[in-house]
């Protein structure tokens, strides 16, 4: 296993950013062949990077600091009024924690959540591949907690990093169907809970971009902490 100072980095070459239309991004990411242990892990997410399959990266681009790391303390974390009537209103459903794999169940919620609400993403088409080289393919603890009625019938995915005093959550994909319910939320309502439950300090919830009305979601669990040139300073 490799500390952090003895980590290799590379930076790609100018792209289309994800979040931001009309603009070129860099990316930096660590080699995938390094052997990246928990702690430090735990480190670089401390220092705003993220996973995305067995790729560790940061955003990296010369002009542009939109991308904002975003994490929420467990201990201080109140629900507002809406976040408690969309808990309560989920509290019927039962949550599985699961090795991440394949399987045509969780293919089929994912591929209809992409086709329904992500159409005009770059995660459009999805496929078979991509599933696994996004959410199952995996250097780190990972999981996935599954979201079931009491019929069994599942209706959401959440994809976990467990980091060494933090939860990171990847990726969330749930059946549009149950859009009510507002799966989203409460699936980080519910990792919130799980952070504190397991006496850890943080959720990681991956980047937020101010301009990016997709990510608005992130910035309503308070008080937050974000990182500002390289400290993470808490907004309430």
């Amino acid at each position: 296993m490799k500390q952090l100072t003895e980590l290799q980095f590379f930076a790609t070459g100018e792209h289309s950013c994800s979040y931001i239309e009309n603009i070129q991004a860099k990316t930096l990411f660590i080699d995938p062949n390094d052997r990246i242990s928990t702690n430090v892990y735990t480190q670089l997410s401390e220092l705003g990077f993220r996973r995305s399959g067995t790729h560790i990266y940061r955003p990296h681009c010369d002009s542009c600091q939109s991308c904002i790391s975003i994490r929420i303390p467990a201990s201080t974390f109140i629900m507002s009024r809406s976040q408690r009537r969309i808990h309560n209103k989920n509290q019927d459903l039962e949550i599985f924690q699961c090795a991440t794999r394949f399987t045509d169940e969780y293919y089929d919620l994912y591929q209809n959540y992409i086709n329904i609400r992500h159409q005009d993403g770059d995660m459009h088409p999805p496929s078979k591949e991509q599933f696994n080289s996004f959410l199952v393919d995996s250097n780190q603890q990972s999981n996935f907690f599954e979201l079931r009625l009491t019929s069994g019938q599942l209706i959401a995915v959440t994809c976990v990093d467990t980091l060494a005093n933090s939860l990171s959550a990847v990726y969330t994909f749930f059946d549009p169907e149950f859009a009510k319910r507002s799966l989203g939320t409460y699936a980080v309502l519910w990792l919130i809970t799980e952070v504190a439950r397991r006496n850890m300090q943080y959720l990681y919830l991956g980047y937020w971009v101010e301009s990016c009305q997709k990510m608005k979601y992130k910035t309503d669990f308070r008080p937050m902490e974000l990182l500002i040139n390289g400290r993470w300073i808490q907004a309430t």
